[in-house]
């Protein structure tokens, strides 16, 4: 049985157009929801040194570029691309636009295997419950993309390059070297896939957005111990905002208890049925 932690519509965050169809939820963060998931874009309207973060499926690259030329101008590329971590729906327009931009990508270094074309993820797990996707997820893209040239590992300290008063969140679990981003000032979160606010394993939550606080993707997540403490560590941080990899985003008391929740019980919440404590 899936257990599920809705969310009101009083718990997402409040936002406004930043152009090129993102949503602005800050006056420097905006999103922009390619089909599957959210790509990420962390600076303020026409001004340089903006970072994108994460990069879409495939065949998202023109529209992740339209979307920064309405925010930031046509002739003012982004100063990096942060990289949570190397999923296909993360990484499908990585190449290309870090090609086009000239611009150097930060991971951590155990992201690193799966962003120079040296390892591919573990197979998915098509026994978990929620919806059709496990059952589809075998088609989805698993080789490594390669971006050797322009890869950089994310500094040591926690700092994020580019990005001032934010810091870097090791969240294992989803994949060996995700990160989140955390900014202290505002209590801004950007968890990747670490916890999400949509049930991605349905096709029809993926389509309306249906806002519930989720664990990682069920169905792409293979080691649930790290999981459980990547939540907790970040449920710990209590964010006033967060954005999420899938889904919408949300703020406020509502989506801390939510989270809180999710973090409690995540043992029996979270993991597919058949991994759950009892089972």
């Amino acid at each position: 049985m899936t257990v599920q932690i809705p969310l009101s519509d009083a718990a997402l965050a409040a936002d406004r157009d930043g152009g090129g169809g993102t949503h602005e939820i800050a006056p420097d963060i905006a999103y922009l929801r390619t089909v599957l998931v959210n790509v990420i874009y962390v600076g303020r309207p026409n001004q340089p040194g903006w970072v994108l973060v994460d990069t879409g499926i495939i065949g998202s690259a023109g529209a992740i570029r339209d979307a920064a030329h309405a925010r930031f101008g046509r002739d003012n590329p982004p100063a990096a691309i942060i990289q949570t971590h190397g999923h296909f729906d993360h990484v499908g327009g990585l190449e290309s636009l870090s090609r086009e931009w000239d611009v150097p990508v930060y991971a951590h270094p155990l992201e690193a295997p799966y962003l120079t074309g040296q390892a591919s993820y573990p197979t998915p797990d098509t026994k978990a419950d929620g919806g059709v996707m496990p059952k589809l997820a075998p088609m989805f893209p698993r080789t490594p993309v390669d971006v050797s040239e322009r890869l950089r590992l994310l500094p040591e300290d926690g700092s994020v390059p580019h990005l001032p008063g934010w810091r870097w969140v090791h969240v294992p679990g989803h994949t060996p070297g995700q990160i989140a981003l955390w900014r202290e000032a505002d209590r801004s979160l950007i968890s990747a896939d670490a916890f999400i606010t949509t049930g991605q394993e349905s096709a029809y939550e993926v389509m309306t957005q249906k806002p519930e606080m989720h664990g990682p993707p069920r169905y792409f997540t293979p080691d649930w111990i790290a999981s459980a403490e990547s939540v907790r560590r970040l449920a710990a941080l209590e964010p006033n905002l967060v954005i999420t990899g899938h889904g919408r985003a949300a703020a406020g008391e509502e989506m801390r208890r939510a989270l809180r929740q999710l973090a409690s019980e995540f043992e029996q919440i979270a993991p597919p049925e058949h991994l759950r404590e009892g089972h």
